[in-house]
């Protein structure tokens, strides 16, 4: 529920990234009728799908659900059940942002550049981490651990935030608590969005939109740390391992946390925050 609420809260589509969405979806033959939206679209294709399917392809290399959420959401529920080949076949747009389809006679370049939002249990069943079951097939870590290696770790390292979510009780149900509205917190993302904009522009990269498209090379200029900020990365970096593309991503993130908050200056609060996403243990608990 709250991945098909995403788009709702998102800027609306910019003129240019309109007529982008509308071309793929014309190739695609999903254009109904020449109907236009400037909403994001959002696509939530089955654990089922293949290769092409998700990715593209095909006799004709028609562009596939990453494709089609181009400038929006692909959001992909029970992560571990897609084929472990079909998710590793993501992780060239996810780095760069477009798809290419090769065949015999022809090369095929779709533009590929969407969130990507995934849900999973942490296991099998999805019980492990309740408090006293006990998986009858093999410990709750071990089990856990079997379930999610499906996953691979260069796909993980492509992932930015990782959150664990409580199931929801009854009593939650039924005495909700305090919640914000879709269009305060889009006001706020707008906001964000704005200043990202407006910041790249100055930069003399007015192709970019946001702090996903940042090049790595101007990461630590929009993203610039103090003494204490730099203590903590370094320190965090040596203690989870991060990769080349982790400390970057972490950068990026915590510069829109900035953003989000209205600070021109990253602050070690932002940088915190950012770090703690990117735990991998989040996924065991």
């Amino acid at each position: 529920m709250l991945a098909a609420r995403l788009p709702s809260i998102l800027p609306p589509l910019s003129p240019k990234e309109l007529l982008e969405v509308s071309m793929i979806q014309s190739v695609a033959g999903t254009l109904s009728g020449g109907e236009l939206t400037d909403r994001r679209p959002f696509r939530a294709p089955h654990h089922s799908s293949s290769m092409a399917a998700l990715v593209g392809g095909g006799t004709r290399a028609r562009p596939g659900e990453a494709s089609l959420a181009h400038h929006g959401v692909l959001f992909l529920d029970e992560l571990p059940e897609f084929q472990p080949q079909v998710l590793d076949g993501l992780r060239q747009p996810l780095e760069s942002g477009e798809v290419i389809i090769a065949r015999a006679n022809h090369r095929v370049t779709y533009p590929a550049r969407f969130q990507l939002v995934a849900a999973m249990n942490p296991c099998r069943c999805g019980r492990a981490t309740e408090p006293g079951y006990a998986c009858k097939k093999a410990p709750n870590e071990t089990c856990m651990a079997h379930y999610q290696s499906r996953i691979s770790g260069p796909f993980l390292d492509r992932v930015d935030l990782v959150i664990a979510v409580p199931a929801v009780s009854a009593s939650d149900l039924m005495t909700p608590g305090a919640s914000e509205p879709s269009a305060s917190v889009a006001r706020r993302v707008n906001r964000a969005r704005k200043l990202q904009t407006q910041r790249y522009q100055e930069l003399g990269l007015g192709e970019i939109t946001s702090n996903a498209g940042c090049p790595v090379g101007r990461i630590t200029e929009i993203a610039a740390l103090d003494d204490a900020s730099l203590s903590l990365l370094r320190s965090a970096a040596d203690a989870m391992k991060l990769t080349a593309r982790g400390y970057h991503r972490v950068l990026k993130v915590a510069r829109t946390i900035a953003d989000l908050d209205g600070h021109e200056s990253l602050r070690r609060i932002h940088l915190a925050e950012a770090l703690s996403y990117r735990s991998r243990d989040m996924m065991a608990r």
